[in-house]
């Protein structure tokens, strides 16, 4: 007498779903867990090369404004005042007859990697000029990537 394919199809089911089986609880959590581990000794790193390169990127940026500021000084015979600030390397200031710019491309004034304005001081304490980033924290004074970047640090 024959089988019917019904009686024998739970048993062959069942021999497939063994080799087909998930994983466990207790594997998921295994690696869960490397990767957590992984990542908290990489973690640092990647956020400690991040700030690093914010503060390269604000160095180039006052190199930037210095090259502009220049030009702006040949042109105009001075540098921009304290009151007219960066915005004079956008558009001309009132009673400029020589101005050539604009002297930044984008016409507009970037602010710092951190997202806060430069400070610019005419004339500087050490220089006929000062351009300053805050850094991370946006105060004066600071340590690491909270510390200042400006014209006298890039020089």
């Amino acid at each position: 007498m024959k089988r019917s394919q019904n009686q024998i199809g739970p048993a062959r089911r069942r021999r497939c779903r063994r080799g087909q089986r998930g994983f466990t609880l207790v594997e998921m959590l295994v690696v869960i867990t490397i990767i957590g581990l992984i990542m908290s000794l990489v973690g640092p790193r990647v956020l400690g090369y991040l700030g690093e390169s914010k503060v390269k990127a604000a160095k180039i940026q006052i190199q930037s404004f210095s090259s502009a500021l220049d030009l702006f000084y040949l042109d105009a015979g001075r540098y921009p005042t304290s009151s007219e600030g960066l915005a004079a390397l956008i558009k001309p200031a009132s009673g400029l007859t020589t101005w050539n710019g604009p002297y930044l491309k984008g016409g507009n004034v970037p602010n710092d990697p951190w997202g806060k304005a430069y400070a610019y001081r005419s004339p500087g304490e050490r220089s006929a000029y000062e351009i300053v980033s805050f850094g991370a924290d946006g105060q004066e004074g600071g340590t690491g990537t909270a510390a200042d970047i400006s014209t006298a640090s890039v020089e």
